[in-house]
């Protein structure tokens, strides 16, 4: 079967192009100059080429060195070459930046990989059994509680056909409320019906009552918070195993100790994301394993007396009984209490509605990796003593007294308790051994306070990111040439980042979308064609 993929335009025909389109109203004339200049050039080929690595990425790196073809039988160098004899003399390589506020083309590389290591996880594929797909799985919603009232959407009845084209009626934001005004004069009650793209969603009714120290503390430590409820999910479905006397595991430690495990374990893909209220919540897919006496690195069916059935109701006993009481904070002696919302939500996939399938969440959870804080309205770099004072501020919107409040509960004090410990369910045990457990909100403040992953996964759940990221470069080395016997060996110093002009980046970025297209529409072309013959057999 051969498949004729749409060819790029000629040289002559991109700078015809090119110019046409610069051509228009309101584009920069230096950018019209630089993008002509380097058209017209006779190597412009063999630059595009050489920046193909870096195509379409907004701020890459650029690098200067010598690169070396080594022979890895002997170790002799083969050839030699300097970063002064390629074009630009330097080497560009893509930033990888994982935001998509950041870099589009980055982040959709990354979206590309994150959605590979959570579909692994539940059909398998990339070293990962297929046996999986028969595992029970759920996909379980751990929601923030409340720190004041905020303006909100809600309907009860949805009849639209997509959540995310959603135009359904909602009701009141807070009418059922008792009418009066709260202690610092604000309206307790709301009336109005928000539109989606309301920006008064997520804000606060009263700024002066809402809780912002509790909250950025809560998505501080929310990660802790998540770490003892998958440990009280294990404990709880280990306890079932007791009661119904499914015999436990015996494994022998590498120093030759034996251990008595429980027979199921329980692997999860995490991804956090930014509510418009500023406050983090976590979509988890949890899924039951066995344990394997002979390899416990090897995935296994978990034992036919715990199902599904007993894995949705341990992850609603865990958010219920699992907090976190915090160290001792000069602001607040007693500390706060972390917990989760009451809006804890748990699912199983691929039932027979298909709304929740194996291909839909691995795209839910892939779309959020590449989400920060932007659907708060804030976005920017790490915060300094220097730059805080742009963002913070005491008396100002929500968002300023989020960041004011990171900032001053992590301001140094040596009044905080060294060891402060944190309770668990009666358990105690050290969170931190700074003189101030919160230092690490200033660190965090331009996240306002969460300082998580925002995907994280169970060492055993599926394949890594560096797993794929290594068979992409493999791929990428040998699709030229399948014979190549040699390493490259790079010596190379960072001189700096982003494109040399305007021109190179509009240059550059649209042959990478060309690129990216005609790859998109030879998949298309495969997969009509695959479904051609298969109507036909």
């Amino acid at each position: 079967m051969v498949l004729r993929l749409p060819s790029l335009p000629s040289r002559k025909e991109r700078v015809l192009s090119i110019a046409l389109d610069l051509s228009r109203p309101g584009l920069a004339a230096g950018r019209n100059a630089h993008v002509l200049h380097r058209a017209a050039a006779p190597e412009f080929s063999g630059w595009l080429e050489h920046t193909r690595p870096a195509g379409g990425c907004a701020r890459p790196i650029r690098l200067t060195g010598t690169l070396a073809a080594v022979d890895p039988g002997t170790g002799r160098i083969v050839s030699e070459q300097h970063t002064d004899e390629l074009p630009d003399r330097t080497l560009y390589k893509a930033c990888g930046n994982r935001r998509e506020s950041h870099c589009p083309d980055c982040a959709w590389v990354y979206a590309g990989d994150a959605y590979q290591v959570v579909h692994c996880g539940l059909t398998g594929g990339k070293g990962v059994p297929a046996s999986v797909g028969r595992h029970p799985v759920v996909f379980a919603t751990f929601t923030a509680p409340s720190f004041g009232a905020v303006h909100h959407r809600n309907v009860r009845r949805h009849t639209c056909s997509s959540r995310q084209r959603c135009d359904c009626r909602p009701d009141p934001c807070h009418g059922r409320r008792i009418a009066g005004t709260c202690q610092h004069g604000e309206p307790a009650v709301c009336f109005a019906r928000h539109d989606a793209d309301d920006p008064q969603l997520g804000q606060p009714l009263c700024l002066g009552c809402y809780d912002h120290g509790h909250q950025v503390v809560w998505n501080y430590l929310s990660g802790e918070l998540w770490r003892r409820t998958k440990q009280a999910i294990e404990r709880h479905l280990a306890a079932l195993c007791r009661r119904r006397g499914i015999p436990f595991v015996r494994l022998v430690t590498a120093t030759g100790k034996i251990r008595w495990v429980p027979p199921v374990r329980v692997s999860h893909g995490k991804v956090a994301e930014m509510q418009r209220r500023a406050a983090v919540h976590f979509h988890v897919l949890l899924r039951l394993d066995g344990v394997d006496p002979d390899d416990p690195d090897a995935i296994v069916p978990p034992p036919a007396g715990i199902t599904i059935d007993d894995l949705e109701p341990a992850v609603h006993t865990a958010a219920r009984q699992i907090t976190v009481t915090t160290p001792r904070h000069p602001d607040r002696l007693e500390g706060w209490v972390i917990a989760w919302g009451e809006q804890v939500d748990v699912r199983r996939i691929n039932t027979a509605d298909g709304e929740l399938t194996d291909d839909r969440v691995a795209a839910y959870l892939a779309k959020y990796a590449t989400k920060s804080t932007e659907v708060t309205g804030h976005c920017s770099t790490r915060l300094t003593a220097a730059t805080i004072g742009d963002y913070a501020d005491p008396e100002g919107d929500h968002l300023a007294r989020l960041i004011d409040a990171c900032w001053r509960l992590g301001r140094p004090t040596h009044n905080a308790t060294a060891s402060g410990a944190a309770t668990t369910g009666g358990r105690q045990g050290h969170l931190d051994a700074e003189p101030n457990p919160y230092a690490g909100l200033r660190r965090w403040a331009h996240m306002l306070g969460f300082g998580g992953h925002f995907l994280t996964k169970a060492r055993r759940y599926s394949v890594t990111f560096g797993l794929l990221r290594d068979t992409r470069a493999t791929y990428r080395r040998t699709e030229d040439d399948d014979t190549t016997d040699t390493v490259t060996v790079a010596i190379l110093t960072y001189i700096g980042a982003g494109w040399l002009n305007d021109g190179d980046a509009l240059l550059a970025n649209t042959a990478a979308r060309q690129r990216r297209e005609s790859r998109r529409i030879g998949r298309e072309e495969l997969a009509h064609e695959a479904w051609l013959i298969g109507a036909a057999a």
